[in-house]
């Protein structure tokens, strides 16, 4: 049997591009994460961000909190990958994260939802291929109290020829 004729098969191209963007857009993204303590132990040692309230239960305990307290880190990471497919899958520079809070701790076994709303788009005065997306993300745990939010901005292709 031979290797199938790839040329032959249709491909899309998933994401948006800066078109399909409006000022006030809303996009629930659609997949959730469940965050395990297996998660928050294994990127608090690859990141050597020992704080005892991610690596040690009884400390955390001792300090108010159920169980070991997830970084932070690893919420903003795991949310900004939630909306990704929404956002920005095309790909483009990430321009960066401004006005982060986090507002609730996060234990494992919680499961992360948000949503993001376009805040500003704008032409690129450098770059005439492309435009400037900002989007304002709030993320949820599984009982609806906000964990964080923030915005980002990245540089987003136009469609070729300008139309849309």
């Amino acid at each position: 049997m031979s290797d199938p004729d790839f040329s032959t098969f249709e491909t899309w191209r998933r994401g948006r591009q800066f078109e399909d963007f409006t000022v006030g857009q809303r996009f629930d993204h659609h997949w959730g994460r469940t965050i395990t303590a297996g998660d928050a132990t294994l990127f608090s040692s690859l990141a050597l961000r020992y704080s005892p309230l991610y690596v040690n239960a009884e400390y955390a305990k001792e300090e108010g909190h159920p169980d070991l307290v997830v970084d932070p880190m690893l919420v903003l990471a795991t949310v900004i990958g939630l909306s990704v497919e929404d956002l920005s899958e095309i790909g483009g520079p990430f321009l960066g994260v401004n006005d982060v809070e986090f507002d609730a701790p996060v234990y494992p076994g919680d499961t992360i939802t948000c949503r993001s709303e376009v805040v500003d788009t704008r032409e690129s005065e450098s770059r005439p291929n492309t435009g400037i997306v900002t989007w304002r993300t709030v993320a949820h745990n599984q009982h609806g109290e906000v964990v964080v939010q923030y915005q980002r901005t990245n540089l987003v292709a136009k469609r070729r020829g300008g139309g849309a």
